[in-house]
Order: C-alpha cells, then sequence, then structure tokens
C-alpha cells in the first residue's frame, strides 16, 4: 500500500517536472550540444527499429562505462547483441569510441535512457524486447524498475553496491527507496557484506561477481605516452597524482601542495599532478592553485591531442589534469597516488584504476563509497586512508614503498568479475524464462 502510493505520487511528480528536466538538458545542451541531440530518444521514440532480443546495460555516464566495458566486450566476442543506454553525453561518446565497429555493424546499439516515467519506459522495452537488463552501480529509478516488473523484463542491479551512510539514510521512516529496490528481479554484488545488505531489504536472487573494475582494459597509447613524457616532466621529482579531487577539498590539497615545496631532506620537492573531478572545475582549481602561490601547468596548454608536448615543460608544481579519459595516462607518470573524495563526507573515488598500474594508494577517513574493495586492500597492505591533512602531509614527507609484488597479487584475487556476471546472467535468464519458457515470479 505504501509503496503503491508512492509511486502515483512518484508519477504525478514526473509529469510536472518533466518541463524542468527539459530545461536542464537544454541549458546543458548550451556548453555540450549532445544533450540537446536524439532528444526524442528520452521519451522511447526512435529514428530507426532497435535490435530484438537484446542484453540491455544502463551504463549512465563514463565510469559505469568503463567499469562495464570487459563485459560489453564478452557479450560481443559470444554474438550476443547489446544495447548500450546512457544519460550523459561523455557516457555515450565513451560507447562509440570503444565499439565504433561493432555499432556500425549492428551489434552494439546505443541510446539515452528514457526518462523515469512509465509510458516512456514501455515504448523502450517494447523496441527492444531485452532478455535482461542490467543497472550498473547505484542507478536505481522506480519506473525502470516496475516497467520491467510488468513487462516480464528480469532487471538486475550490476555491479552493485549499497554503501554504509546509504543503507543508514534509507532504513529510516517508510523505507521507501528499500521498498523501491527490492522490486528489483535480483543483483549481481560486489562483495559478501554487498550481499547481505542487499538481502536485508528483500532483494531476492543475489550472486557475489566482483567488482568488474578490476577487468576493464588499460589504453596503451596512454602508458606509452606516459613512458615517453615521464623524464623531461619528473626531472628528478617524485610525481604524485591527485586523482578525481573535489571542490570541498581543494583548498587542503593547495596548502598540502604549498608545504611540500621546500626540500624533503635529500629529495627535492615532488611534482604534482593534479586532477578534478569535475569538469567544470579545471579553470577554477587552476585559479586557486595559483592564488596560492603554486605555478602551474594546464594538460591543455603543453600537450596536444596524441598526449605530445607542444610547449615548453618549465619546472613546475603541478601539472593540471584538465582533461577527460585520460586519467591513466596520469597514474601512469606517478609514484603515488592520492584519491581524491576521501577528505570530504561524500566519499572517496576508485582506488582500482592506480592499483591496477602498481601505484601505492592513500585517500582520506571517509571510504564508505567504495568499502569494497578499499577494506580488503587496507587489509592487504596496498592502500592507506588518512584521518587528515596533516597526516597526509606527514606521509608524503617519506618516499613511496615499493609494492608491486603485493598489489598485483590483490590485483589477482579480485579479478574476473565480467567473466563471473556473465555466467549469472546467462542463469538470470534461463530462471526467468522457466521451464516452458515464460516469465517466472
Amino acid at each position: 500500500m505504501i509503496l503503491n502510493l508512492f509511486l502515483l505520487f512518484y508519477r504525478l511528480a514526473w509529469l510536472l517536472l518533466t518541463p524542468m528536466v527539459l530545461a536542464y538538458l537544454w541549458l546543458r545542451g548550451r556548453k555540450d550540444a549532445d544533450y540537446r541531440r536524439n532528444l526524442a530518444e528520452r521519451f522511447g521514440f526512435y529514428r530507426q527499429d532497435l535490435p530484438k532480443d537484446v542484453i540491455w546495460l544502463h551504463v549512465v555516464s563514463l565510469g559505469e562505462m568503463r567499469s562495464a566495458t570487459a563485459l560489453v566486450r564478452a557479450l560481443i566476442d559470444r554474438g550476443d547483441p547489446v544495447l548500450l543506454t546512457h544519460f550523459t553525453p561523455a557516457g555515450r561518446r565513451e560507447s562509440h569510441r570503444l565499439f565504433g565497429p561493432e555499432i556500425a555493424a549492428g551489434q552494439v546499439t546505443v541510446v539515452w535512457v528514457p526518462l523515469d516515467m512509465a509510458w516512456c519506459y514501455r515504448r523502450f522495452l517494447a523496441a527492444c524486447k531485452p532478455r535482461i537488463g542490467l543497472t550498473l552501480e547505484v542507478e536505481i529509478w522506480p519506473a525502470m524498475i516496475f516497467a520491467c516488473r510488468a513487462a516480464g523484463v528480469p532487471l538486475y542491479l550490476c555491479n552493485g553496491i549499497y554503501g554504509t551512510r546509504s543503507v543508514a539514510r534509507d532504513s529510516r521512516g517508510l523505507r521507501l527507496r528499500q521498498r523501491v529496490i527490492a522490486g528489483l528481479a535480483g543483483a549481481f554484488v560486489k562483495s559478501d557484506l554487498q550481499a547481505a545488505r542487499f538481502a536485508a531489504i528483500g532483494v531476492k536472487n543475489i550472486t557475489v561477481t566482483g567488482e568488474l573494475r578490476f577487468d576493464q582494459p588499460v589504453p596503451p597509447n596512454q602508458l606509452r605516452a606516459a613512458e615517453a613524457l615521464g623524464p623531461s616532466l619528473r626531472q628528478g621529482r617524485e610525481i604524485i597524482t591527485i586523482a578525481s579531487g573535489v571542490e570541498g577539498e581543494e583548498a587542503l590539497f593547495a596548502d598540502i601542495i604549498r608545504q611540500t615545496r621546500g626540500p624533503q631532506g635529500e629529495r627535492p620537492p615532488p611534482l604534482f599532478i593534479y586532477v578534478p573531478r569535475a569538469p567544470e572545475r579545471f579553470s577554477a582549481v587552476a585559479e586557486s592553485l595559483r592564488a596560492a602561490g603554486l605555478s602551474v601547468l594546464r594538460r591543455s596548454e603543453v600537450l596536444d591531442a596524441h598526449l605530445a608536448v607542444v610547449a615548453p615543460l618549465d619546472a613546475a608544481d603541478v601539472l593540471l589534469g584538465d582533461s577527460l579519459g585520460e586519467m591513466f595516462f596520469y597514474l601512469a607518470l606517478s609514484d603515488r597516488v592520492i584519491v581524491g573524495g576521501g577528505f570530504t563526507p561524500r566519499g572517496a573515488h576508485n582506488i582500482i584504476e592506480p592499483l591496477m598500474l602498481g601505484k601505492p594508494v592513500v585517500t582520506g577517513p571517509h571510504i564508505w563509497t567504495i568499502e569494497y574493495p578499499f577494506i580488503e586492500a587496507e587489509a592487504a597492505g596496498v592502500a592507506t586512508r588518512l584521518k587528515d591533512g596533516d597526516a597526509l602531509l606527514a606521509a608524503l614527507r617519506h618516499p613511496a614503498e615499493a609494492q608491486k609484488e603485493d598489489i598485483a597479487a590483490f590485483l589477482r584475487q579480485h579479478g574476473g568479475a565480467s567473466f563471473r556476471t556473465l555466467a549469472a546472467m546467462d542463469r538470470a535468464i534461463a530462471s526467468s524464462r522457466g521451464t516452458d519458457g515464460q516469465v517466472s515470479r
């Protein structure tokens, strides 16, 4: 009864708020024209027929697309038709970059995810008739979930995580979000802890498949570019990358960089590579670093599209990574990595990419967003959380310890999630069709 009333009010809210959503997309389109393109797809209208009987993955943006890359490639390799839905242009462009030939051949189709209204999803599901739907990470949308249930399409959370703070928040009051999540057909989750959390709120058909990001491919061109640039950029210094720094940490990191400018014993001061999480913060971060008295080089000013040098690499305190899709390049240049977000209550970002390149990782105390695999990485001695800026500064005053063997062992232990997900997905499809070919409830 409570859930039904919520869904009724939710539908009414969407009717009222749709003009605002369209206005949002239109305004975002002033900076990125792709937000305005193919707008009819967001309502379930398509210029050409979509392929039927597809494997549907909802990968909202760039990060989720990278997580799903190895899984999508495995589906392609065995001949499954794949439909990818995105909300952001960054995710859609990444799909075209990764799977351009398969898109041209019709094996992969890319469209916008429908707006979260039942009638939009009815059109979408009728257009592609998915065998199964996988929604990545934490994308939980009521209309998506219950439209799939009504259409007999098994919708599974994939690479699922339910963070400590989210559990605490959702467990209060009417528990509406938990009631919605329980409407999923099942979940493929990252760890035993996550499985227990989803089971506790009523989700059925849970399989521990691990973390998909461990299987993502590393772009070889970025590694080659880092190897070529490294000696001229390093100039005998340690390189420390701040990966995915967020707004609430900018003053802290600027102060840390400023305080490390003096000689570190017999070592020269390090070079910092600062990669802000949000592209809209690139210029603001550059200005704030310069206002703190630091010299800054911007990647967009000193390197071309192929990461070749086009301007003098004068000795600087900071190289600002003002680009998208080049994180592995910045990480490959580094000796160790500070993962952003952990010094704010919003929580730390991904530690897997630096570990994939054998780089020691530190972050702040707030790791609830990445409990898996951070807890396991910390226990293995390949990741460290520090309580505050003073602890971070103290840690940076000592050379990074080589941990390549420990990191390699950790990666071997936690890889393979894509193939476990593929196997779990096949079992879910067989179960949903039942012995007589009908959807089982």
